[in-house]
């Protein structure tokens, strides 16, 4: 245990922010602190920079607050620097105690500098110039490249990836895992979370609880230990009332009435389970079906050009019913302008394009959610859809967070998220086969996007969307559509085995999944040839007889390891429901079982890499030598 805080409580102004808070740093783990705004976050990460104190409490048992030794702290806040007229250079070298000589370790630490100062987007110029003449972010940046150098004990970021681009927060990413000591912060970034920490501390009702595993792990444990703390509580509240209705039918009866007392008295000895407070966000069970199934092939395009006055980039590609994909590519490279082309509301440059029998458009940018209302949202959701009846009305805006009060508020007074998710509801309640999404979830809290997340997950119909959120892109996507210079590839995998894929790539291990849309387009085209076709060509059949042995023999390895995550996923499941149906979790006792699940953990992740492993064999198995073919020509 480096770090610990027990039994904490502090408050400001009079107002209560922690109550009897405990919280540990373990080795060098790197930990997310996460809650709703104004929870006490920021508190949390001022009380371990020792900025303020714990409040005196008589109860306490202990210091509050002890350390392994004395800790050195680096803590980056929003507001980075007082002293602004120092120039970067003599800000970053202050720290450093070989600055006035010559020595190895001034040479090493410079390097480190200059290592980390390009790395954020600055050029080499920049250090001779004054802080006071960098933007506010620029400014955060240079004291997170400060903090960084000095490596303190601890540290303590505040919405580190803000005014950082994507490029920047995936180095800052693989920087922190290799990180020697450990890390606290707080982001709103959920992807950068789940690729950073490996423990996630929820401040919720002025208490903390502690999560192991990343920010994704966090959400699912979350949410069996709310539906099983429902269970818990429903049958006790059923067994309380068994025994109540028990004495009051026989408390009267005087041949009863010891019968009676003991079970009021066996009523009153329960220890009562705490009723759970529902999840923030709704999670969507059940599937969301289109009102029409439409064609098999939803959208296809042959040397289409778009631009406006001049071509923006060519891509061949056919989409198929139910695929969601995901749209990737640098500001200007054609993403909304290939959204806007699907959607037809702006005309092709040159090439050809359709739209399958029977597709129904679902079609959303940010000008989609200027709405201006004087009416409520229940009033102005019933106008749009006048056959439900008012439950039915109350029912769906409450799904979507706008129950009881938000169901009153006036269009008008809805900010640019609540609109956003408001036009989103009302697209998907209309049922329509396609999607067509442009940065969907801008602007929304955390709830509000995991709410989407998990309705465009139930969503049965295609999505064809961009968004720059890459965890509601790793969530939704199941394929990538990367728009890369005047050239579009396709990807069939999810964003995270993407991203993975792509590391792989610039250390030099190539990314044979990528393909190019039109290949893509090729081979799906190939695939919808009936075999009896294929089958009438000999060389044909030979290729197939060959590919189906070569993939036989991937499978006969991918079938066991997949399997193998299964039964260890089930194994951990099992045990972590005995765990938190057991006296022991209810009473706070410690978990027996907590190595065992560790254990377990550790053998699925090896698995899972094992599986992984295999799918990218058979994908290379199965397109490897189409590929290959398609780059000779």
């Amino acid at each position: 245990m480096l770090y610990q805080i027990k039994d904490g409580t502090v408050s400001a102004g009079g107002t209560l922010i922690l109550s009897h808070v405990d919280f540990e740093i373990r080795g060098n783990e790197k930990i997310a602190v996460v809650g709703s705004n104004g929870a006490g976050k920021t508190t949390l990460l001022r009380l371990i920079a020792g900025e303020i104190d714990l409040d005196r409490d008589d109860k306490r048992s202990g210091q509050g607050i002890a350390s392994a030794r004395k800790l050195t702290v680096g803590y980056l806040k929003q507001q980075a620097f007082t002293e602004k007229e120092r120039t970067v250079e003599e800000e970053l070298l202050k720290s450093c105690s070989w600055a006035e000589d010559d020595s190895l370790e001034r040479f090493v630490y410079e390097r480190e500098y200059e290592i980390l100062f390009t790395r954020f987007g600055f050029s080499k110029g920049d250090k001779k110039r004054k802080l006071s003449e960098f933007s506010g972010g620029e400014q955060t940046k240079i004291a997170l490249i400060g903090l960084l150098l000095q490596k303190p004990d601890i540290l303590l970021l505040d919405e580190p990836t803000n005014h950082l681009d994507v490029h920047t927060i995936e180095w800052l990413e693989q920087y922190l895992q290799q990180y020697e000591n450990p890390v606290v912060m707080v982001s709103h970034d959920r992807f950068f979370l789940d690729q950073t920490v490996s423990v996630v501390y929820e401040l919720s009702g002025k208490k903390l609880t502690r999560y192991p595993g990343n920010y994704t792990h966090y959400r699912e444990e979350k949410k069996k230990a709310i539906r099983l703390q429902t269970k818990a509580y429903e049958r006790q509240q059923q067994e309380i009332n068994r025994l109540n209705d028990l004495v009051e039918r026989f408390k009267h009866k005087p041949n009863k009435a010891a019968f009676a007392r003991a079970k009021k008295k066996a009523a009153e000895r329960i220890q009562p389970v705490e009723k759970p407070q529902q999840d923030e966000a709704h999670i969507f069970t059940g599937s969301m079906e289109p009102a029409i199934l439409g064609s098999k092939w939803v959208f296809e395009a042959e040397h289409l050009k778009i631009g406006y006055d001049r071509p923006i980039t060519e891509l061949s590609l056919r989409i198929k019913r139910g695929q969601k994909i995901g749209i990737l590519g640098a500001n200007g490279a054609g993403k909304s302008t290939f959204l806007k082309t699907v959607a037809g509301l702006i005309p092709k440059i040159s090439g050809d394009y359709s739209l399958g029998n029977q597709i129904t458009i679902g079609y959303f940018d940010q000008h989609s959610s200027e709405l201006s209302s004087a009416k409520t949202v229940a009033e102005h959701f019933h106008d749009l859809f006048p056959s439900l009846t008012e439950k039915e009305v109350r029912s769906i805006l409450g799904s979507y967070l706008f129950g009881g009060k938000e169901a009153g508020k006036r269009v008008d007074v809805l900010s640019g998220g609540e609109k956003a998710r408001l036009v989103l509801m009302e697209l998907l309640q209309s049922k329509p086969n396609f999607l067509i999404l442009d940065e969907p979830t801008n602007h929304m809290d955390i709830r509000a996007k995991e709410t989407l997340e998990s309705a465009f997950t139930a969503y049965t119909g295609t999505i064809l969307f961009v968004s720059h959120d890459r965890y509601f892109l790793n969530r939704v996507a199941e394929s990538i559509l990367l728009f890369e210079g005047s050239s579009v590839f396709y990807y069939p995998f999810g964003y995270e085995h993407y991203l993975e894929r792509s590391r792989k790539a610039e250390n030099g291990e190539g990314i044979a999944a990528r393909i190019r849309a039109e290949e893509q387009a090729l081979i799906a085209g190939m695939r919808a040839v009936p075999k009896a076709e294929r089958h009438r060509l000999k060389e044909i059949s030979t290729e197939e007889a060959y590919l189906d042995w070569k993939l036989g023999l991937v499978l006969e390895k991918l079938l066991p390891a997949k399997n193998r995550v299964e039964q260890l996923t089930g194994f951990m499941e099992e045990l972590e429901r005995e765990w938190l149906e057991s006296e022991d979790f209810w009473q706070n006792r410690p978990w027996t079982e907590a190595d065992r699940y560790e254990q377990l953990q550790k053998e699925r992740d090896k698995a899972w890499e094992e599986w992984n492993q295999r799918c990218m064999e058979w994908y290379e198995a199965a397109y490897g030598e189409e590929m290959n073919e398609k780059s000779v020509e």
